[in-house]
């Protein structure tokens, strides 16, 4: 059995001319966002797990709110690919739940890619975290989803 949980970055400012994607930092409103769902999810995590974030500044921002280690891989990055995320982190192979700290689009596509079994993206809130559950069933393996959490539930 698997687990992952995906964990999109809270609300960022827009880029100012000439500054980088990956250096664009949290808002006040985003700082708040992510402090809640991080609450919720430490609550919630079980005590080991691996958690993973993109190296721009605003999921970085938003993991050192969840009191737990993390380790940046580039592969999280806001233009990754929903195939090489999975494979960066082994999921299906990783035995300790996952945590991704990262951006859309490949939040949403991964998790369509792993419940719909395609490559169309899901829409995901800011600051929103999904946590998804593999388990092998007659079989097959199947994903289950076991929460969606969004700030304004907090």
């Amino acid at each position: 059995m698997s687990e992952i949980i995906f964990w999109r970055h809270a609300e960022a400012h827009d880029a100012s001319e000439g500054q980088s994607d990956l250096e664009r930092k949290l808002t006040v409103k985003g700082q708040r966002q992510a402090e809640r769902v991080a609450f919720w999810l430490d609550r919630n995590l079980p005590q080991h797990c691996k958690v993973y974030v993109s190296e721009a500044k605003r999921a970085q921002q938003t993991a050192r709110c969840l009191p737990r280690k993390h380790k940046a891989l580039a592969e999280l990055n806001p233009d990754a690919r929903p195939q090489d995320v999975l494979a960066a982190v082994g999921w299906c192979i990783q035995t300790e739940p996952i945590v991704l700290i990262g951006h859309q689009p490949w939040i949403g596509e991964c998790i369509h890619w792993l419940l719909m079994d395609g490559t169309a993206p899901f829409a995901i809130r800011k600051g929103a975290a999904w946590w998804l559950q593999s388990r092998a069933r007659e079989a097959a393996n199947e994903v289950i989803v076991r929460a969606v959490v969004t700030p304004e539930l907090m």
